[in-house]
């Protein structure tokens, strides 16, 4: 995993969205607000993503590729498009259209990589990776 060209594009795709989301959105936040308010932000910057891979790459993801298709769309399998397309739907319960739709895209990466190397190591890491940065940048107390 940590010699994968492809994982480390995985990796350096955050930053790089971040860094646009950054143009688009000006931050006025306290840099050091996940020091200050730890639960705050390692709830769902740890903890929710680590449940969410293992609920849905290790279960739904799973479950569909054994038992309903194995077949494939390209590089992605339709059970990590099918997985994706739920995880997406979910999110759009507590999150705006727009930020639920973005979803989308990490979603196949992190089952990309679920399918790529057969354990949730890799879409954990990712998961937590992108949503730790995401909340320091965007999310803290204003």
């Amino acid at each position: 995993m940590w010699r994968d060209k492809a994982f480390h594009a995985a990796l350096l795709a955050a930053p790089a969205f971040w860094v646009a989301l950054l143009y688009f959105i000006p931050v006025k936040t306290d840099w050091w607000w996940p020091v200050n308010y730890p639960v705050s932000y390692l709830t769902p910057a740890l903890i929710y993503p680590v449940l969410e891979e293992i609920v849905f790459r290790g279960l739904i993801q799973e479950l569909v590729y054994q038992h309903i298709t194995k077949s494939m769309a390209g590089p992605l399998s339709v059970a990590n498009i099918i997985t994706s397309v739920l995880f997406t739907a979910l999110h759009f319960i507590y999150h705006p259209p727009l930020w639920a739709a973005l979803v989308f895209i990490p979603s196949l990466v992190f089952g990309f990589f679920k399918d790529r190397y057969q354990t949730l190591t890799a879409p954990v890491i990712l998961h937590v990776f992108y949503n730790a940065g995401y909340l320091w940048l965007f999310s803290g107390p204003k």
